[in-house]
């Protein structure tokens, strides 16, 4: 049951989602085919099949889920929203480097292996968005060495 509440509930949130989605969002041009306007229309017409097919076939009666389980999702979301509140002052690279080092350690990584894993993520990942996607990601603190 918990499955088709839940499912019921995205439904409904992936309905408005796409009702704004095709009638809000306009961006002034497009300069690619699937640009501002197309992602959140796709992941709009994507998501309403996957709620209805959880709300048709559940998996399971009851959520069950311990308190550890409970706190660590908790912890989870917080630390998205200091990631998303420091994401323009400090910029991609320590943000990022930050939310991965707190969620490595939080799921049990060494802090040597955690460390190596976030400078990975945030220093590979702004010149993968940067160079490669030609991306603008903010540099935060970092603009001193460009």
């Amino acid at each position: 049951m918990a499955d088709r509440i839940f499912a019921g509930v995205l439904f409904l949130v992936a309905i408005g989602y796409t009702i704004i989605a095709f009638t809000v969002i306009r961006a002034p041009f497009q300069y690619d085919p699937l640009g501002p306007e197309s992602w959140p229309r796709i992941l709009g017409i994507v998501s309403i099949p996957c709620c209805l097919f959880i709300l048709a076939k559940p998996d399971v009666s009851s959520l069950g889920l311990p308190a550890k389980t409970w706190g660590r999702l908790a912890a989870l979301i917080v630390m998205l929203l200091v990631y998303s509140y420091l994401f323009q002052p400090l910029g991609f690279i320590l943000a990022t480097f930050a939310f991965c080092l707190a969620l490595s350690l939080m799921l049990g990584a060494r802090l040597v292996t955690g460390l190596t894993f976030s400078a990975g993520i945030g220093i590979v990942g702004y010149f993968v968005c940067t160079k490669l996607l030609e991306l603008n990601l903010p540099a935060g603190v970092l603009t001193i060495f460009r």
